[in-house]
């Protein structure tokens, strides 16, 4: 899963703050490896026995309109979301235990990463990913969706505390979190110095935390480091997973 951020920690063609700026943000790795997981693992043969898609037309073309994905493309992720939705408990939604068996194989696994992922897929704050918030997460990561979007989600993953900045402690928790999941081991005074030589590229006006606008200017700077938080197969996904449209009940 974290394999991207370890080889890109170590590559010598990116500088200090792009390197700890991917890891920052190694969400490619997170939503590969759930789309995998499942792909993998579930048994998407023709003979299955799903339940009929009980989205119908209407809501499904309502969906892809909100979004930047087709309406086969809504229904190909339902069908990865109803897989995911039941590895515990079938009733329609993803519970956290559910994301961390997918990704982790253990349902109850400690990972400050993954709980801040599954705090932005879970819009409503209930304890559970429903499939609307499922399709408006992922819409972050298609290719075609807004620099700022991404930006912008990115942002609110390090804002531990959900003030609006992102301060030195909170990017240090989070990445030594990624850290310690892709086996990468800093010394602490390297990964103070890096943190340091970050927030003094980051933090414009010198105030000691990260603004959007700073997060902003940071990361177009480094154009880059974008493509940790785009996923090219999400456009036309039911061309790279066609057993997840099976049963498909539009054409277009």
């Amino acid at each position: 899963m974290m394999n991207f951020t370890s080889n890109f920690l170590r590559s010598s063609s990116f500088t200090v703050g792009e390197k700890l700026c991917a890891a920052f943000i190694p969400f490619v790795g997170i939503i590969e490896a759930l789309v995998f997981a499942v792909a993998d693992c579930c048994d998407f043969h023709k003979n299955k026995d799903h339940e009929k898609l009980s989205y119908g037309f209407k809501e499904l073309s309502q969906i892809a309109r909100e979004s930047r994905f087709t309406v086969n493309e809504v229904e190909a992720l339902y069908e990865l979301f109803k897989e995911l939705s039941s590895l515990i408990i079938d009733d329609g939604l993803i519970h956290k235990e559910e994301f961390q068996l997918a990704l982790l194989k253990s349902p109850y696994s400690v990972n400050l990463f993954l709980d801040r992922v599954f705090f932005l897929f879970d819009e409503k704050k209930n304890g559970a990913i429903g499939f609307d918030e499922f399709i408006r997460t992922l819409n972050v990561f298609h290719p075609c969706a807004p620099t700022e979007d991404k930006i912008d989600f990115a942002f609110r993953l390090y804002d531990l505390k959900q003030t609006g900045f992102i301060e030195k402690e909170e990017v240090k928790q989070m990445v030594i979190a990624i850290l310690m999941e892709s086996g990468t081991k800093l010394s602490d005074d390297f990964l103070e110095a890096i943190i340091d030589k970050t927030f003094a590229d980051a933090d414009a006006d010198k105030d000691g935390k990260i603004s959007k606008e700073d997060w902003k200017a940071f990361v177009l700077r480094r154009p880059r480091l974008l493509k940790n938080m785009t996923l090219p197969y999400l456009k036309g996904i039911t061309t790279v997973f066609p057993g997840f449209v099976f049963n498909t009940e539009v054409e277009e």
